[in-house]
């Protein structure tokens, strides 16, 4: 029930007799949590910006990505949580529908919770997340490395949140920095949006 209630505007924004997208049925979580970052080309071209917190994956829109440059600074603001299964979901969610626009996988993989106190206790994710500022280390196939999530405007601000996902630490000589999203290709498939979104076409 608990996750029910936690995909609930979720499932209210959602058709799911016309979008292809994961209902959510999948329930328990494995040894390691799981990130994704997708590209969205719907009203406006961004990043999703995925971390799985327990049952759902809590998300963020990042409208520049992620970058591999500490001195980047992005701004990511929240959106509602998403199933596990959506960090395989790649194709066309129908115009009219919420989020209308065609969806790749850029990257995927698991991540550690590194945050603590200021005694240098661990803290649990969930948590730091409540109290504002989430420390990480991501390894997945393009991201790898350590970020934070930091909330910089709460609620007082008519109702508004916004949170800025920062590289913590050197950055990677070897990195792949923020991609093109025109020429991004899917990690899963291989394809661009432009790709996916013709093949959705022949269908």
């Amino acid at each position: 029930m608990a996750e029910r209630n936690r995909l609930r505007d979720y499932h209210r924004k959602r058709d799911f007799d016309r979008t292809g997208e994961p209902h959510g049925q999948a329930s328990g979580a494995g040894a390691e949590p799981r990130f994704v970052v997708q590209i969205h080309d719907a009203s406006t071209l961004h990043f999703d910006f995925r971390l799985q917190v327990g049952d759902v994956l809590k998300s963020w829109s990042v409208p520049k990505g992620p970058s591999d440059d500490p001195h980047d600074k992005r701004l990511a603001l929240p959106t509602e949580d998403h199933p596990l299964e959506y960090e395989e979901f790649e194709g066309v969610i129908p115009e009219g529908e919420y989020g209308g626009g065609t969806v790749i996988v850029w990257d995927h993989g698991v991540y550690e919770p590194l945050s603590h106190d200021r005694k240098g206790r661990s803290v649990g994710f969930e948590e730091s997340l409540e109290h504002g500022h989430a420390r990480f280390r991501l390894r997945g196939s393009k991201l790898h490395g350590e970020y934070a999530l930091t909330r910089f405007r709460g609620e007082q601000d008519e109702g508004k949140e916004a949170w800025l996902l920062v590289r913590a630490g050197g950055a990677r000589p070897d990195g792949h920095g923020t991609p093109d999203p025109r020429r991004a290709r899917s990690v899963t498939s291989g394809r661009t949006l432009a790709q996916v979104a013709a093949d959705a076409g022949e269908q």
